[in-house]
């Protein structure tokens, strides 16, 4: 028995608002994802529970609602909130753009600094002996 138009429609935006409230209550915001470390360990482990967590309240929704609205629009968001919460954590703080895990510091970073090579850097005249 599948709900009504008004009141499925209702369900599911409460459906994805849960969804919502359950990334903000469980993760660190987007913006202090993209402030640290990329692909820190403790970011990926809070968007895994809060995706497990999300996923289990709108399948325990729509198997109550026997309707398919809520799970539509509630794993619509569950995709869309791990998305942005994944995709911030790969951003690396430097650059501000996200690299893949495969790169490391030293391919975004140059290897010398000033110190190491001052004439690479146009101070010749001021190199340490």
């Amino acid at each position: 028995m599948a709900l009504k138009p008004e009141v499925s429609l209702t369900v599911a935006l409460a459906t994805a608002t849960l969804v919502y409230a359950i990334y903000q209550n469980a993760t660190p915001t987007i913006a202090d994802i993209r402030s640290v470390d990329q692909y820190n360990g403790d970011m990926q482990a809070a968007e895994r529970q809060a995706s497990w967590t999300a996923a289990a309240a709108v399948s325990g929704i729509s198997l109550v609602a026997k309707d398919p609205g809520p799970f539509i629009v509630g794993g619509a968001m569950v995709i869309a909130m791990a998305w942005a919460h994944r995709h911030a954590d790969m951003v690396n703080p430097l650059t501000g753009k996200a690299i893949s895990d495969d790169l490391t510091m030293s391919d975004v970073v140059p290897a010398t600094t000033q110190q190491d090579a001052p004439a690479d850097y146009g101070y010749a005249d001021m190199a340490v002996a």
